[in-house]
């Protein structure tokens, strides 16, 4: 895939932050929407060219994204698009599991009020994106919804730690959205009444079903794009294991 196809327009530089920092952010929205798919191999100064900018922002955003798990960095070499770990998938969805499942009975302790309203307005949104099959827009309505909900609980911290551990379920994710984005805006609905009730249980119950459908989404993504996935070297398994402790 050409760098024109990855990066149809040249990315605008941000009025705050760093150089680095906007080809980082970038960079990693094109390997997470599989613009630089699994297997691609790219080069500091092909990047540099590409943006605009000098080879150091463009080597500070190579070794973040190489510490998240997207990128193999080798010396002499191209650098390569880390494939899709299925060991790291469910490891990431056990964490996520962890931590989502008592950020939401938190919420529900709390005044959820504030927290329905923003909900609501994303939960819109999300239909809005379902209907227009705008990938792009719903996954990050996803993430939003997810990072609001931590917010509600006054749990910033977790999702800041969920979303640096998730860097290798996104992609999976993403893929997923080609048939899965009714599933997600149901299971977000769930969620959404049992936070609205104030319903701990259930809002658990909802959380810890909604995480588990990346295993069946594994099963049929590495049907459809086995190119994308590495099932041998870097400790992955050799199929997929029920949970994230195979």
């Amino acid at each position: 895939m050409s760098l024109e196809t990855a990066f149809p327009n040249t990315p605008m530089l941000p009025a705050r932050g760093t150089i680095a920092e906007a080809v980082f952010h970038d960079l990693r929205r094109a390997i997470l929407e599989l613009r630089l798919s699994p297997g691609t191999r790219i080069s500091e100064a092909e990047i540099a060219r590409h943006m605009g900018v000098s080879r150091q922002p463009v080597r500070e955003a190579f070794l973040r994204l190489g510490r998240v798990g997207y990128l193999k960095i080798q010396p002499q070499r191209r650098t390569e698009v880390v494939k899709i770990s299925v060991r790291e998938v469910l490891n990431a969805r056990f964490i996520r599991e962890a931590l989502e499942v008592a950020v939401v009975s938190k919420a529900c302790a709390r005044d959820t009020g504030p927290l329905i309203e923003r909900l609501t307005d994303n939960l819109k949104d999300q239909r809005a994106a379902q209907v227009a099959d705008d990938r792009q827009e719903f996954h990050r309505l996803d993430d939003d919804f997810h990072r609001i909900i931590a917010e509600g609980a006054g749990c910033d911290f977790a999702w800041d730690l969920i979303d640096e551990k998730k860097a290798q379920m996104d992609r999976t994710r993403f893929l997923s959205l080609a048939f899965g984005q009714p599933a997600v805006y149901e299971d977000h609905l769930a969620i959404f009444d049992a936070l609205k009730a104030r319903d701990a249980d259930a809002a658990e119950s909802a959380t810890r079903l909604h995480l588990s459908r990346i295993n069946d989404h594994l099963v049929r993504l590495k049907h459809e794009f086995d190119q994308f996935f590495d099932d041998t070297g870097d400790g992955s398994p050799n199929g997929l294991a029920p949970d994230g402790d195979g």
